[in-house]
């Protein structure tokens, strides 16, 4: 059966009406984003500023996909080397081993990306202390040696094992760890953190949390005599690398 001329017209105008621009929809999800925020409901969002049976077409803003105001972030916008001879650094001498650590301290273009790398040195027996970093984790990558570690988290899950060169650990935030050295070679690692402060200031150590606690509380923790506390050398901030004294 043919289609009239009236139909054909019919056809048209509700095709028209129903035709959605791309680039109102775009702005329209963020509108659904506003109005819900505003307590109104997505159907208002997208309701057409014309009567339904206005079949005028609508004049669509360019930029009506846009929402906010897109920038480069500060961050990125920076003249500073993006490399740094980490290697070329003068070391942190430790009794026990060394460090070395690019931040934003001596690397500007770390300032507000939370990222440090630390490079770390045990000689044989050599130990960094147990400690925690209350507001990062970290990524060890072992790259010469061995390395024994221990782990403790919030929860009360221990773990106790050897890293060889190519191994991962990861730290989470908050836990309690240390490795050591205890071959007959030096152990090397890199260490990569998600804060950008300086090692030795970003964490606890336990040297320094159980000289900061009263001996008669530390009496009923372990259960032995107050007097076992007092004569524990009293230590005031992170030892960072000891060394065994048989080593």
């Amino acid at each position: 059966m043919g289609v009239s001329a009236d139909d054909s017209e019919t056809t048209a105008v509700h095709a028209d009406h129903m035709m959605i621009n791309r680039r109102t929809m775009l702005g329209g999800a963020g509108a659904v984003g506003v109005a819900a925020i505003a307590g109104a409901g997505a159907d208002r969002a997208f309701s057409s500023p014309l009567p339904r049976n206005n079949t005028q077409e609508t004049a669509v803003n360019p930029e009506a996909g846009r929402f906010g105001n897109p920038r480069i972030p500060a961050e990125l916008d920076t003249a500073q080397p993006h490399m740094f001879h980490l290697g070329a650094l003068p070391k942190t001498q430790f009794d026990g081993g060394t460090l070395r650590q690019a931040y934003e301290g001596n690397w500007p273009i770390l300032m507000g990306q939370e990222a440090s790398v630390v490079m770390v040195t045990l000689e044989p027996g050599g130990i960094r202390e147990p400690h925690w970093h209350p507001s990062a984790w970290e990524i060890n990558v072992i790259t010469r040696g061995v390395a024994t570690w221990t782990l403790l988290d919030p929860l009360g899950h221990s773990e106790h094992f050897e890293a060889n060169v190519g191994d991962v650990v990861f730290a989470p935030q908050g836990s309690l760890h240390y490795f050591e050295n205890k071959g007959t070679q030096e152990l090397d690692l890199l260490i990569v953190f998600n804060a950008s402060t300086e090692e030795g200031k970003d964490d606890i150590g336990i040297g320094a949390s159980i000289s900061k606690l009263p001996p008669d509380v530390l009496s009923v923790v372990f259960g032995v005599p107050a007097d076992t506390f007092t004569k524990f050398k009293q230590i005031d901030q992170s030892l960072t690398i000891i060394k065994r004294p048989s080593a």
